[in-house]
């Protein structure tokens, strides 16, 4: 497994990238993906919401479970990918590139978010 060095990462298995204009995008990890197996079913923040870092802001339903989606990070929802509203299986498929969740204007960022080598050994 490779976690894009890029980017960010919560222990609740959460990536978040660099932000652009103060946007930044959130997703799951491949670790997070193969452990809930197939995703049939995602529920994502909604425009306009505000999300608060290591607060539960969706839910990821797979065939084996339901997860909660953490926010790694607090701010406004700006996007929510309808891509992966319509088609969950992009979360296993491509958990770094189509399958994002959500992008988040971002207004306060936790000092705890792990680097792409702490991510990989905080993961196993």
């Amino acid at each position: 497994m490779s976690n894009p060095q890029q980017l960010r990462y919560s222990k609740e298995h959460e990536w978040l990238s660099a932000a652009e204009d103060g946007v930044s995008t959130v997703g799951i990890t491949e670790h997070a993906a193969n452990a809930l197996g197939d995703v049939v079913y995602v529920q994502l923040p909604e425009v306009g919401d505000t999300v608060t870092a290591g607060e539960t802001c969706g839910e990821l339903e797979s065939t084996k479970s339901v997860s909660d989606l953490y926010s790694p990070v607090s701010g406004e929802v700006t996007e929510a990918n309808e891509d992966v509203a319509s088609d969950p299986s992009l979360v296993n498929s491509a958990p770094f590139e189509g399958g994002w969740l959500f992008k988040v204007r971002v207004s306060e960022e936790p000092k705890d978010l792990l680097s792409a080598d702490e991510y990989t050994e905080f993961a196993g």
